[in-house]
């Protein structure tokens, strides 16, 4: 018995400590982990995009790199704020529809992302995000339309809880970022430990701009439920745009724009 209780002893001493280790292997690690930032920085002369500019946006103490087109007279302009991986000028196909629609855009890398330097965190992110909604404020009078696509959707909803614009759209969100590492690592305490949450749940409830969600019922990077639960908390929800059968970088190719025009439209004649 006294063996039987030594093997038991030990065996919950090493899972304990196994599982120490794996906390804060996580915690040490984790923007590593939350982050993917490698990839090509697209020029614009590898796009279509021949009236587009090169900007460096002030951030305060730092600089943040992106692209900047005006809109035709009499249209609005799409702050977009880009997902977690590679480089914002690897969606300059979404920047080419936008402008041959007559549309303007200002699109970006946040810091540590491959197009703008300096170390990634929420508090950056968030900074950077205001930073280039001011910016654009201050370069045109056009209406300006917040897109917010995966990691985007923190700050884009983050903005748009303390900026003015006419509609918030928001591609494959999170709920927050914690709630999907809670869905991921349902053992660890990442509630506790983690750093970087993006609390859409909480910012939502402060915008007061009408709300398009859109998700796919096959994502595998952000549960669909995500974009449902957030959707529910939005205190003007315009649409809930629910793809079967699409994955996390499907929705582009399902046809999220003709979405986007029909809810930018109706957002801009109220």
């Amino acid at each position: 018995m006294k063996l039987f209780r030594r093997l038991l002893l030990a065996t919950l001493v090493l899972i304990a400590l196994g599982y120490s280790a794996v906390v804060a292997y996580m915690y040490v690690n984790q923007r590593a982990l939350q982050y993917n930032a490698q990839g090509k920085v697209f020029s614009l002369a590898e796009t279509r995009l021949p009236k587009a500019s090169d900007v460096s946006i002030d951030t305060g103490g730092s600089t943040v790199n992106g692209w900047y087109q005006a809109p035709k007279p009499g249209m609005p302009v799409i702050l977009y704020y880009k997902g977690n991986s590679k480089s914002f000028s690897e969606e300059h196909e979404r920047f080419e529809q936008f402008v041959a629609d007559g549309y303007g855009f200002l699109a970006f890398d946040y810091r540590g992302f491959p197009a703008s330097p300096g170390d990634i965190s929420e508090a950056n992110i968030l900074n950077d995000a205001l930073a280039a909604y001011d910016w654009l404020d201050a370069q045109t009078d056009a209406p300006i339309l917040i897109w917010g696509r995966s990691l985007g959707s923190g700050p884009a909803t983050y903005v748009a809880s303390r900026r003015e614009a006419r509609a918030l759209l928001l591609e494959t969100p999170f709920l927050s970022a914690v709630n999907v590492a809670a869905e991921r690592y349902p053992i660890l305490p990442v509630g506790l430990v983690m750093q970087d949450q993006f609390r859409n749940d909480l910012w939502i409830k402060d915008v007061s701009e009408p709300v398009l969600v859109a998700h796919g019922t096959a994502d595998r990077t952000i549960d669909g439920s995500n974009g449902e639960r957030l959707y529910a908390l939005a205190p003007d929800p315009a649409e809930l745009w629910i793809v079967p059968g699409a994955d996390h970088s499907d929705l582009w190719d399902a046809g999220i724009w003709s979405h986007a025009e029909a809810f930018f439209r109706k957002a801009l004649s109220q």
